[in-house]
């Protein structure tokens, strides 16, 4: 267990220092060793032509560089090990320093497999895919902590799971060590685990056997063992071996179906449970105080066995199986009913064990998860845990000081106060040029209630926040394939926003150049008519626009909406932005500015 007082960028550099140092003393000795083993080598072939050759020395001379290399390659394995695991440990802190550094973006894992062009804000906040929230927060090894992750961030949890999540990641934020063994437990892993082949192999139908076959093939093991060493002592004519010897065909061919189904069946999920064991094994070690954490740990424990040792029992037995695949071992497995007995055993072990297997699989995403969501605590110090808070009287709210943009670098990250609340001021419409800031708020606001709602901190200096449901219309584009222009795929949008609202659950739209694709009179009406639907309905949420007409539509909707406005100024003949919001609407606008500074002529 590790608790560092220093910065995330300074635990980080020394930990990719130290781990650096051990690579660098790994590969000095894996090489000397390899010059050894060489030397060790030619050092034989000279003493065998000496004693076997000339005759000038005694062949018991071989021996010392036979034990010798033997004992070099063993050291040179464990020094190949420790090469791979340091390099496996540097690759890690080398993407840990890129998230701390702001040099992330294309170096993680984008979650592509979990997008869905119709969900409604997972591509307008840039929740999935390239440079997104989930290649910001995803360090999970498995395929099911993605997917857990995944869901946390495309759905909001119940206010009591969130705030359980909240204990957890609170206490994981500091255990660098337990990530960092995680982190290093075979760099194939995530490619290796297909958690839904596992899952699916431990729920197949039983594989059936005639009643007492498992005792009867140990049985029929021993006679031949007996019996053959009691013909080999002379006792016995070949007579009672050969007997057993036809039985075991004939018993060979009354459980071969049934074998064969096992052996079809077993290899992959074995080596990847394998794997997954290594994972549940590091989980069981730890000590957790946090009711979350505990609950995970104590569901690895079935029946007084560990999950990682019903693994290892697992590996054991399959371990065995495959050793009749031995050449030398091949002769002997056959009159000891070798592969039916094992074969029969993993059944066993798989109609004992493999419907804890689901849970097993879940356990380990939700800790990875929970892990990814602990490291970016760590990583942002001045994140906080919102304050998950009930409806104000049934009203959504959203209360935030200093909300900044998770994806932004920050150290360049501004933040503004948002305070919108269906209990009082529910519309924010937020007027400014192009490049002001406006899209950038409303996804500060988006990802921040997402981040809430999966049980993160929230790159904010407060927020109080309730349960919501998002619906986003900031990154609408037309499809040829589904053969719908933009402004088609825009009010399809819109119509789902406010299908949402009208559902009865709690709403926070975000809004960006509302029903830009269409003339300014068809516009207004139409942006007016939207707006004022979704704030009677309930909802909350925030509007944007660089086009001024539009904000008159706080007028009919009095105190429960307001303007606000980012602006910007020419300095040495350069759009300059604070990024910072002021109240009223703004008063002017850069896009010639813009279009000369990209040197039209306007």
């Amino acid at each position: 267990m590790s608790h560092p007082n220093g910065s995330p960028l300074d635990e980080y550099r020394a930990r990719a220092n130290r781990w650096q140092a051990e690579l660098t003393s790994a590969e000095r000795l894996s090489h000397q060793l390899g010059n050894a083993r060489l030397g060790t080598g030619l050092a034989a072939v000279a003493i065998a032509a000496m004693a076997i050759g000339a005759g000038w020395i005694s062949p018991w001379w071989l021996l010392a560089p036979l034990v010798l290399f033997i004992a070099l390659a063993v050291k040179h394995d464990r020094a190949d090990k420790t090469r791979e695991n340091a390099l496996r440990a540097t690759a890690y802190y080398q993407r840990a320093l890129a998230r701390v550094e702001h040099h992330w973006i294309g170096k993680g894992h984008p979650g592509e497999a979990f997008r869905d062009s119709r969900h409604l804000y997972a591509d307008d906040l840039d929740v999935l895919g390239a440079g997104s929230l989930f290649e910001l927060l995803s360090t999970a090894r498995t395929a099911a902590g993605e997917r857990v992750l995944a869901g946390w961030l495309l759905a909001p949890s119940a206010p009591a799971a969130a705030r359980e999540r909240q204990a957890a990641v609170a206490e994981l934020r500091g255990r660098l060590d337990l990530r960092e063994e995680m982190a290093l437990m075979g760099e194939d892993m995530r490619a290796a685990i297909d958690d839904q082949a596992m899952r699916k192999w431990g729920e197949l139908p039983p594989v059936r056997f005639f009643g007492g076959a498992r005792w009867a093939a140990l049985a029929l093991a021993c006679a031949a063992a007996v019996t053959f060493a009691l013909y080999f002592a002379q006792v016995l004519s070949a007579r009672p071996l050969l007997a057993v010897l036809l039985v075991e065909l004939m018993f060979g061919m009354a459980v071969r179906p049934g074998v064969q189904r096992v052996l079809a069946s077993v290899s992959t999920p074995s080596r990847e449970l394998k794997l997954l064991g290594l994972l549940l094994a590091r989980l069981e070690k730890e000590s957790f105080s946090s009711p979350h954490l505990r609950r995970l740990t104590h569901a690895l424990d079935q029946h007084g066995l560990t999950a990682s040792a019903e693994i290892r029992r697992l590996e054991r037995l399959v371990d065995y199986l495959d050793s009749a695949r031995n050449q030398f071992f091949r002769l002997l497995a056959a009159p000891l009913v070798w592969i039916s007995q094992f074969a029969m055993a993993i059944e066993a072990w798989r109609q004992q064990c493999g419907s804890h297997i689901g849970e097993w699989i879940a356990t380990v995403g939700e800790f990875e998860a929970l892990c990814c969501l602990a490291c970016f605590a760590y990583e942002r110090p001045d994140a906080v845990f919102p304050e998950l808070a009930e409806a104000d009287n049934g009203k959504p709210l959203f209360e935030g000081e200093n909300v900044r943009h998770p994806l932004i670098d920050p150290a360049h990250a501004v933040g503004n106060d948002v305070k919108i609340s269906g209990a009082a001021c529910s519309l924010w419409i937020v007027s400014g040029s192009n490049m002001s800031g406006k899209s950038t708020l409303l996804r500060a606001v988006g990802l921040n209630t997402v981040l809430a709602w999966a049980g993160a901190p929230v790159c904010c200096a407060r927020l109080r926040v309730s349960p919501l449901r998002i619906g986003a219309s900031i990154r609408v584009n037309d499809s040829l394939a589904d053969n719908k222009s933009r402004f088609y795929a825009e009010i399809s949008r819109l119509r789902d926003i406010v299908e949402l609202a009208r559902s009865g659950q709690a709403t926070l739209f975000l809004l960006d150049e509302l029903l830009s694709g269409t003339n300014s009179h068809d516009r207004r009406i139409g942006a007016a008519a939207v707006v004022r639907g979704l704030v009677e309905g309930g909802a909350m949420g925030l509007v944007t626009t660089h086009d001024l007409a539009l904000a008159e539509i706080t007028g009919p909707l009095g105190d429960r909406a307001r303007n606000v406005h980012f602006e910007d100024h020419i300095e040495s003949g350069e759009i300059r932005f604070d990024y910072h919001l002021r109240p009223g609407v703004v008063e002017r606008s850069n896009a010639l500015e813009l279009m000369r500074a990209v040197g039209l002529d306007v």
